[in-house]
């Protein structure tokens, strides 16, 4: 009999009075008067294995296994005693009868048990190997593979073609900071590791692949936040002579044909469609989670003669704004809940959080309940009530100040309140899945901080039909041929149709402040390239990491990664990074400066 011959999970009463074999780890041993009972897991799941007296050898052996243990038993399979089935387990209506145990490789004691719920990030990082048998982490990276098989499936049939892009590369400091890598070979000189395949994935439209795509590594040395990765996975895909339109329906089918195949989940059809503006104007945000129903009203124009001076002072100033968020039956909250969300939107740079209750809206501002009615005029507050639609019971929120600042905080608060047990309670919250292309981005902002325009996107992405004299003339007016794919607030995938005219690319570079000495020696090979008849091209990228922490439920990104970096971008399995000896870095001839040491994670 061959080593394995089941897998211990898919061991059912199919298998009933036959001989098996299995292997697999110890999750849990009990010795019930005189039987043991060893609960044998592989990655398929449990399966129960009796240990008779009867059988002093193989009895022996079971007394010595303790938890994790690897483990090889043969056994008849026969149906458990009445009343001891487990609908929970796919073996759960049978057991095995051990006839054979062999000790594969004992375990020293795991640093915690594995169905233990409450372990911390650390402990669960640096212990990663065990971290990763338990059930859910082996249920998210068989997702993860089930979500990548179906897209590789599904580019297959539509023609696209893998092709692997360059891992060392040329520096364009254009995006997020880059991974640098030093030449041994070339002295004083650096690869960077690629942020995103993109103009290599340019280059192959313009020698006719026609349909590319890539599940690839990704690396941005960014600073450090809650939910991103050094380095991550995308799925990278472009086309030929396809428009904008025809580009997003056919990823719109390719992510509802993953969701139906791996979770048996049906998407809308067509995915609802948002330009920018509309998602800025009601939601301050370009990613907006539709499951919560709550929007901004703009009351801009409303308060610029009234005279509380943060309302005022906000709607007179050059890209100021101030919006109003009704929350429907909001009054019934208590005010040490308000004070907690005037805490919240601190964090995204508001200075505070006004706030209107409508205890009788009948009774005009005798029925509002608030500190600021006062200072607002009965014209600009019967317009908040008409505006908002409010109704007794209701509580309206306010943002002033900056656009950006407003948008920020305003929106962060409008999915707060919504995810809370109060908005769930009170209707405000669709548990559902809730798609949503946002389009017509903005082609440029606005750097304050070095007072020159940058891309929104990437520079490559080309502006729409009647939009390319803007670029230079009037860049905060010109729109962009570019699009993301929107999932309960996260961002799914981005993309655009990209500049295939030099001329055009030139120009776009020009607006950027980037001059032509700079655009060639950053982008020359970019530049060539268009110059032989380059075809109209365009694409998107997909977050893999993201798409699989979605449909898993997961809490973090981290959950769906084999073997991920903390917030501090360090590898807590294997240390990494490290110091390297002075023989590596003579080779590379580089020469440290004297580093403040790094702080522990």
């Amino acid at each position: 009999m061959s080593m394995r011959t089941e897998y211990c999970g898919l061991t059912t009463e199919a298998l009933l009075d036959q001989t098996v074999s299995l292997c697999g780890w110890v999750h849990r041993r009990r010795d019930h008067g005189g039987v043991i009972f060893i609960d044998l897991r592989d990655r398929e799941g449990l399966v129960q294995v009796v240990c008779d007296p009867d059988r002093a050898d193989v009895f022996k052996k079971a007394e010595s296994v303790r938890n994790e243990f690897c483990l090889r038993i043969t056994g008849l399979v026969r149906h458990r005693p009445e009343g001891t089935t487990n609908a929970n387990l796919t073996s759960g209506k049978i057991e095995v009868l051990a006839h054979d145990l062999e000790v594969l490789n004992p375990s020293v004691t795991p640093p915690f048990q594995l169905d233990d719920d409450n372990l911390s990030e650390t402990t669960r990082l640096t212990h990663r190997v065990l971290d990763l048998r338990r059930p859910q982490m082996q249920n998210n990276l068989r997702l993860r593979y089930k979500v990548a098989m179906e897209v590789r499936k599904y580019l297959d049939e539509n023609g696209f073609i893998d092709i692997e892009t360059p891992m060392l590369t040329k520096s364009t400091p254009e995006g997020a900071r880059d991974y640098l890598v030093p030449s041994r070979v070339n002295a004083g000189q650096f690869f960077a590791l690629p942020q995103s395949p993109q103009l290599f994935k340019q280059l192959l439209m313009v020698a006719n692949f026609d349909r590319y795509y890539q599940i690839t590594k990704c690396f941005r040395d960014e600073d450090l936040r809650a939910d991103r990765q050094p380095e991550f996975t995308q799925i990278d895909c472009e086309t030929s002579f396809m428009t904008e339109q025809e580009i997003r329906d056919l990823f719109e089918n390719m992510i509802r044909l993953v969701f139906r195949k791996v979770l048996d989940v049906e998407l809308p059809n067509p995915f609802p469609v948002m330009d920018y503006a509309t998602a800025m104007g009601l939601y301050g945000s370009d990613k907006p989670d539709m499951r919560v129903k709550l929007q901004f009203t703009d009351m801009t124009d409303v308060m610029k003669d009234v005279d509380f001076k943060v309302f005022s002072g906000a709607a007179n100033m050059e890209g100021g704004r101030v919006v109003a968020l009704r929350v429907p039956g909001g009054g019934a909250m208590p005010r040490s809940e308000i004070d907690a969300y005037t805490q919240f939107v601190a964090i995204y740079g508001a200075k505070g959080l006004a706030w209107i209750k409508v205890n009788e809206k009948a009774k005009g501002r005798d029925g509002l309940q608030s500190p600021i009615v006062k200072n607002i005029h009965d014209a600009a507050l019967s317009q908040v009530i008409e505006l908002t639609g409010a109704e007794d019971g209701d509580l309206i929120f306010f943002g002033a100040d900056k656009a950006k600042v407003v948008n920020d905080a305003i929106g962060a608060l409008r999915v707060k309140v919504g995810h809370s047990e109060f908005g769930k309670k009170n209707g405000l919250f669709d548990d559902d899945w809730r798609p949503l292309w946002v389009i017509d981005f903005p082609m440029f902002e606005f750097d304050e901080d070095n007072q020159r325009w940058s891309a929104v996107h990437h520079p490559f992405t080309a502006p729409k039909d009647g939009h390319e004299d803007l670029m230079e003339a009037d860049p905060g007016r010109c729109i962009a041929k570019a699009y993301d794919m929107v999932l309960n607030g996260w961002e799914l995938g981005g993309g655009s149709v990209r500049i295939h005219r030099a001329e055009v690319q030139s120009k776009v570079f020009r607006a950027l402040k980037i001059g032509a000495e700079e655009a060639q020696l950053k982008f020359g090979f970019l530049l060539d390239a268009l110059q032989y008849g380059a075809p109209p091209h365009g694409g998107l990228a997909f977050g893999l990491d993201r798409l699989v922490t979605m449909m898993c439920g997961a809490e973090s990104i981290r959950d769906v990664i084999a073997f991920p970096k903390t917030q501090r971008a360090q590898d807590l399995l294997t240390q990494a990074p490290s110091e390297v000896d002075e023989k590596q870095l003579r080779e590379l001839h580089i020469r440290l400066r004297n580093v403040e040491p790094a702080a522990k994670a």
